[in-house]
């Protein structure tokens, strides 16, 4: 039997909800493009409930002790003393969120002689060290699409927000203010605008494709060119570099994956290279853009704004700089845990544990490592080594 340790974010501060705003979701039965929802053989959880916290449980115990499996659920994941690191020498599968990611660095990976599986409940697996994955045979697999859209939706919520100014002008009515002036002195229209986005795989093209009826002039990197047939319908624009797209936007979100060819791509060079004044949006992964790089072109004013949910590492420490840089539109790592979203990806969830237990093949677009190498979604999206380091870092939130 195994030992199955799922780290999962704390329940809301006034308690595990007893009633929700609306009373379920709308039916999904696909994705754009064709791919299929998750398919388990049952759920044991109502879709719309809050599954991503540590009661929610992703609605996997009455299933996993039904097999006579253990199941350790804790939020608490960072620094020696953490339930997590007791727990994890004789784990034989962990799964993480992306939002509170359980960290497996070659380190950890080493002290867990018995772990044969990193599941990612949700998209990306970078809080993983692939490379040492790779090494050990270690299966590494996620819920591929699960949260895309929700992931997009929150992009063009960012972009907007950004561009119109919408939290200034938020806090003024909070204050009690009338400050007209205040509020629109920073606000524009996206109409006419450029905007490109690094990649333009599920979340990307998506983004694209909500952003085209606001007339935007539309731009996109990818090392995967789109097929001509989706360029010509959107009217967009493809760039061999990220350095000749950025010359051009007025707005760049950032949608790729993070691996050592993206690790720090956002630094200060790439920032100088961008439009005074222009707006940078990075839902992917906090890395993928220097930290202190960024708050600084927000104080001179090259960026004129940046939003995003994403940090590094996760949960932030308090003193981390982007909480407190001005022109921001930060939120904690939300974009992908919607209600909507983690019914998918703990139905995912589900169906990967079950094809695990039974020894039927894990679906291929949920693969990242398996058999010693980059495989399914990993082999198209990620290169191969270890985006994990300062990862310890995220125990300073606990302080």
């Amino acid at each position: 039997m195994a030992k199955i340790i799922c780290v999962l974010y704390d329940d809301p501060v006034d308690g595990y909800p007893k009633s929700y705003a609306r009373d379920g979701l709308p039916n999904i039965d696909h994705y754009p493009g064709g791919q299929t929802l998750p398919s388990p053989k049952a759920i044991d959880f109502q879709p719309g409930t809050l599954l991503g916290s540590v009661s929610g449980e992703l609605g996997l115990r009455k299933y996993l002790e039904s097999l006579g499996h253990t199941v350790v659920v804790t939020s608490d994941k960072d620094g020696p003393d953490s339930v997590f690191e007791k727990e994890l020498p004789d784990a034989e599968i962990v799964i993480s969120q992306p939002f509170w990611p359980a960290y497996l660095t070659a380190e950890r990976i080493a002290k867990a002689p018995k772990l044969k599986l990193a599941l990612t409940a949700g998209i990306g697996s970078d809080h993983v060290d692939l490379q040492a994955a790779i090494n050990r045979g270690i299966t590494v697999a996620e819920v591929t699409y699960c949260n895309s859209i929700s992931v997009s939706e929150h992009v063009v919520m960012m972009i907007l927000g950004l561009v119109r100014n919408y939290i200034p002008s938020y806090q003024w009515v909070v204050k009690g203010g009338w400050n007209i002036a205040d509020c629109v002195a920073r606000s524009y229209d996206v109409e006419g605008m450029h905007v490109g986005t690094v990649a333009a795989g599920r979340i990307g093209l998506a983004v694209l494709r909500r952003l085209k009826p606001f007339d935007m002039h539309l731009h996109y990197h990818d090392r995967h060119r789109l097929a001509d047939g989706v360029e010509k319908e959107l009217n967009v624009t493809w760039h061999d570099t990220v350095e000749d797209m950025v010359k051009v936007c007025d707005v760049v979100t950032i949608n790729c994956p993070l691996h050592p060819e993206t690790e720090n791509l956002f630094n200060e060079k790439m920032l100088s290279k961008m439009k005074r004044g222009a707006y940078l949006v990075n839902t992917a992964r906090g890395k993928i853009c220097d930290r202190d790089a960024v708050a600084r072109a927000l104080e001179s004013g090259q960026l004129a704004g940046y939003a995003g949910d994403v940090w590094f590492p996760q949960p932030a420490p308090k003193d981390h700089p982007w909480r407190t840089m001005p022109h921001h539109g930060m939120t904690p790592h939300i974009s992908g845990t919607s209600l909507s979203a983690q019914a998918r990806y703990a139905a995912g969830t589900r169906e990967i544990l079950e094809c695990w237990f039974e020894g039927r093949p894990i679906r291929e677009e949920y693969m990242i490592v398996d058999g010693g190498k980059l495989a399914g979604a990993g082999a198209h999206s990620y290169s191969a080594g270890n985006a994990t380091a300062g990862s310890e870092e995220a125990e300073r939130f606990k302080k």
